[in-house]
């Protein structure tokens, strides 16, 4: 079950729900997920030195409310909030400039934009922060092994489970690419009630992309 079903997908309903929340017209579905994904790829490049980890997207009748989960929150907000109405003109900007793009913008409709930062209390059981932080690190050629095992103490010393990592490529400049397992502890990637959070992030190393995933089961 663990190769066929990405977990966090496996799990919405009981255990997670959709990072997009909204309803749409059937010509406006289409609009809408392609404006999501602009804007939360956008957001994700943007924040990435304050260590975004997730962007949820709520929708009303001419309203978009986000919600950012960050690592680092006051490098968001900014003094006296002026990072966050830096970032709302960047989100509007970019929404606008999409729209043109694609030609669904309408002058007359004006939306609100609201946007709400919520700190990560505990970055480590994040499957996303941990992938992504490997990704730096490999991209800087740290020794994979090292980095990796490193990864998995600082899982497991945050109160995980279980944790497992997944190298694939040209491991450490390999001419032939690889894959390479790392784990620790329980992954049941079957049981519907253990909680999985799961991410796959590509690193850009010199002699080509490694692809990192990572699992964590948190108690």
């Amino acid at each position: 079950m663990g190769r066929k079903v990405n977990p966090k997908a496996f799990r919405i309903g009981p255990l997670y729900t959709w990072d997009s929340r909204w309803f749409a017209a059937t010509r406006q579905y289409g609009e809408y997920v392609v404006e999501d994904a602009t804007f939360r790829k956008a957001l994700m490049s943007k924040l990435a030195s304050a260590g975004v980890i997730k962007v949820e997207i709520e929708r009303s009748i001419n309203k978009i409310n986000i919600i950012i989960h960050v690592v680092r929150p006051g490098m968001v907000i900014g003094r006296a909030g002026a990072g966050l109405e830096e970032l709302k003109k960047y989100i509007a900007h970019t929404i606008v400039t999409h729209r043109k793009k694609v030609g669904t913008f309408d002058p007359k409709s004006a939306f609100k934009l609201d946007i709400k930062v919520e700190p990560v209390k505990e970055p480590n059981l994040s499957a996303y922060f941990v992938a992504r932080h490997i990704a730096d690190q490999l991209a800087r050629r740290l020794p994979h092994k090292r980095v990796v095992n490193f990864s998995l103490e600082k899982i497991m010393n945050s109160g995980a489970k279980g944790a497992k990592i997944i190298l694939a490529g040209r491991i450490a400049g390999a001419e032939i690419s690889r894959r390479e397992t790392y784990k620790q502890g329980s992954i049941p990637l079957s049981t519907i009630r253990e909680e999985i959070d799961f991410a796959a992030v590509p690193s850009l190393t010199k002699s080509g992309y490694i692809g990192v995933k990572v699992w964590i089961c948190k108690k």
